[in-house]
């Protein structure tokens, strides 16, 4: 198949590559573990068996009028342990290469059926100003955009890094959640090239 490129000419890309069928359960599964792999997982809780403290009996068992008592560390006294404390725990999911690639693949073939990728052949900013970007943006008719290059030059990143609404990232550093937060992908025919020889 042949993708066109914005002022001119047109890119052969492989059917299998940017062809392929609308997979939603796989998308969701593969950006889920993207996600979940971003998470610390460094929370920690005592347990009544960790707080300081408690080891004395804090009044006698009868005779008081109070409810029995062993500790004041049990989870319902203020400054007690927690009941179900949380502990460090790894959140990351294992996503097969297949699978990965295969998300991917459907990820772009679908931003190409819904008319998302705007393929140009270079992007060429000269010097680091976010006003040189966004006229650059302006003249496509772009906003909340994701730039995808085969290498992120500095005047590039530079003007961008002000820009909430736009991201840019290079083929090394391209992940399924990048390509679905944004409006639209503007990317370089030599990044798509790329893309494709990766997910072939």
């Amino acid at each position: 198949m042949k993708l066109a490129i914005h002022g001119g000419g047109s890119l052969e890309v492989s059917d299998d590559t940017f062809g392929a069928k609308f997979n939603e359960a796989l998308i969701h599964q593969v950006i889920t573990a993207y996600m979940a792999g971003g998470r610390a997982g460094t929370k920690a809780q005592k347990t009544r068996a960790e707080v300081r403290g408690g080891g004395r009996k804090p009044h006698k068992q009868k005779g008081s009028g109070r409810a029995r008592a062993g500790t004041t560390r049990g989870p319902i006294w203020v400054g007690g342990g927690r009941a179900f404390a949380a502990k460090p725990r790894d959140y990351s999911q294992k996503v097969n290469r297949k699978m990965y690639q295969a998300a991917m693949r459907s990820v772009f073939s679908e931003l190409i059926r819904q008319e998302r990728l705007v393929v140009v052949d270079d992007i060429d900013i000269a010097r680091p100003k976010t006003r040189d970007l966004v006229a650059l943006l302006q003249g496509l008719g772009l906003q909340r955009v994701l730039i995808l290059v085969d290498e992120c030059k500095d005047n590039l990143r530079l003007s961008a890094q002000n820009l909430h609404w736009v991201d840019v990232v290079d083929i090394h550093s391209l992940n399924p959640l990048a390509l679905v937060r944004f409006e639209k992908v503007l990317a370089t025919a030599a990044a798509v090239k790329a893309v494709g020889e990766r997910l072939s």
